[in-house]
């Protein structure tokens, strides 16, 4: 009886097969590569960067493809003749089945993210996927243990590995192009996304997980202008969609999939209308019922709670009850409705400290925070690797004005920041506030942090003032409620977090104080 793996055959196929469902944004990565491809092996560092890999990504692939393109259709044939495979053998055999499905319909997957990145549908007809069913009958559609063999070790239909890829896809689409950074805590927050979307163990995710997901919350922490949003956005739209084999077409839109809701920006009730709806006249101004984003959101989309620690405490008990048991009422009404979909949720506030003082609920803090996730801070990854600035500058600068005078709007900017700012300047306000610089610098040719505005710029600046004791009480709450409201956004976020009327605070606030406070963070 014909072996079915040989020694060095069983090696390749296992680094290979790792790779299959490994995060790809974790150092085990490059082992694995290593061993599949020994002396052709192209290093590339442990983190991979956007810049570095953006034309080709990793220069691996194509022999890593190459390899599974010889060894896949050997295996296949050594089975249909015969050949006894253990259930082991038959694991790493779908794996690397997988990993070439993916090679080669990966360009079918991604044009459909550059249509959703341009606002078209998603859910069109995907004509591919008839030679992806012919692939996937050819390579799994038949059964080793008739045979007498062991069985494949998971499903195979089509439709479930057609909707997998473009998952993969899109979720390292959306980690990878939209979180910046070559340090070790960007390559940590990447890896801790794409977990957050798999779990760190996707084939118990592929097997059940991936209709579940919806019953874990995503916690996003971190300091104002670090990005929780990004995060955030990455996860709602590499969420689980079905597809339709007898149509063709993904069952729903991903690109419609994410719901953000900040929560500071809206005076209360409107925040509890946002997200639950309302009735008719459930108050002032409902002229007509309406659906809030927990009724809009499907079972395969994410609600982001944004600015979460500002949530106020009566709304907090109706999204306890959500999570705990999915049922909520649109606000004037009996009726009971239930969300299918996910909460994630962020927030730059110290939430221990907040329960502590009584301002948010342990119990609601214990349901969001089994998947917590931290983002660093932009001194922590300039800390790791100080030549980052280039890179995060460089990326500001397309954003800002286009391909075209990137480069060189970049190249002046870091310079003037090397020269003027230093290594050691600790960008208080993240990566908001160095997108603020290279704004400032655009138009002016410089920039002035909050702290070096003036006797009374920035938040520094009326801090020492109130510490000497040179600002009256009238004074001293004008430039807090200012500082606030820079923090915030909004009236209405400030008057929660001050216990002011939202009158007072628009009353109080000094314009030329919050002219200089304009660099600062406000709110992710």
């Amino acid at each position: 009886m014909p072996t079915f793996l040989s020694d060095s055959e069983r090696s390749v196929a296992a680094a290979i097969a790792g790779l299959s469902d490994t995060n790809p944004f974790l150092p085990g990565r490059i082992d694995l590569e290593r061993e599949a491809l020994t002396d052709r092996f192209v290093g590339t560092g442990d983190v991979w960067r956007v810049e570095a890999t953006l034309d080709g990504l990793n220069p691996n692939l194509r022999a890593l493809t190459a390899a599974v393109e010889q060894l896949v259709p050997k295996l296949r044939d050594r089975l249909r003749g015969g050949a006894r495979a253990t259930a082991a053998e038959l694991e790493l055999y779908e794996a690397l089945v997988r990993y070439l499905l993916y090679q080669r319909y990966e360009t079918t997957w991604f044009a459909l993210i550059e249509r959703g990145e341009a606002g078209r549908s998603t859910t069109t007809a995907v004509s591919a996927y008839t030679r992806f069913a012919h692939d996937v009958d050819d390579l799994l559609g038949f059964a080793p243990s008739e045979a007498g063999g062991p069985a494949l070790p998971v499903a195979t239909d089509p439709e479930h590995l057609f909707a997998w890829g473009f998952q993969i896809r899109r979720a390292f689409y959306h980690t990878f192009r939209r979180i910046y950074g070559g340090s070790l805590p960007a390559a940590r927050l990447r890896a801790a996304v794409w977990q957050s979307v798999f779990t760190h163990d996707p084939r118990r995710y592929r097997r059940v997980l991936f209709e579940r997901m919806n019953d874990l919350p995503t916690l996003i922490v971190g300091e104002s202008g670090t990005g929780k949003e990004l995060v955030a956005r990455a996860i709602g739209l590499s969420r689980w969609v079905p597809f339709d084999a007898e149509a063709r077409c993904f069952r729903e839109d991903y690109a419609k999939l994410f719901h953000p809701l900040n929560i500071a920006a809206l005076p209360a009730p409107l925040v509890e209308s946002e997200l639950f709806g309302h009735k008719r006249g459930a108050f002032t101004g409902a002229l007509a019922d309406r659906s809030g984003w927990l009724e809009t959101c499907t079972e395969r989309g994410a609600v982001f709670l944004d600015e979460i620690g500002e949530l106020p405490a009566e709304i907090q008990i109706k999204l306890l009850r959500v999570l705990e048991t999915r049922g909520y009422n649109r606000l004037g009404e009996t009726q009971e409705r239930r969300f299918l979909g996910k909460i994630v949720a962020a927030t730059n506030r110290d939430l221990e400290a907040e329960m502590q003082a009584g301002r948010f609920r342990e119990d609601l803090y214990f349901r969001l925070c089994a998947d917590q996730i931290r983002t660093p801070t932009l001194r922590e990854q300039l800390r790791d690797l100080p030549g980052d600035l280039e890179e995060l500058v460089a990326m500001a600068a397309r954003r800002i004005v286009g391909e075209a005078e990137a480069d060189a709007v970049a190249d002046q900017a870091a310079a003037w920041i090397r020269e003027n700012l230093g290594s050691e300047y600790p960008w208080p306000g993240n990566v908001r506030e160095l997108e603020q610089c290279v704004r400032s610098f655009l138009v002016r040719r410089e920039y002035r942090p909050r702290s070096a505005s003036g006797e009374s710029g920035g938040a520094d600046g009326w801090l020492d003032r109130a510490r000497a004791g040179e600002l009256d009480a009238d004074a001293l709450l004008s430039a807090y409620c200012t500082w606030i409201y820079a923090r915030t956004g909004s009236y209405e976020g400030a008057a929660r977090r001050l216990g002011l009327d939202r009158r007072t605070v628009k009353a109080k606030l000094d314009p030329e104080l919050l002219e200089q406070l304009a660099g600062s963070p406000s709110s992710d």
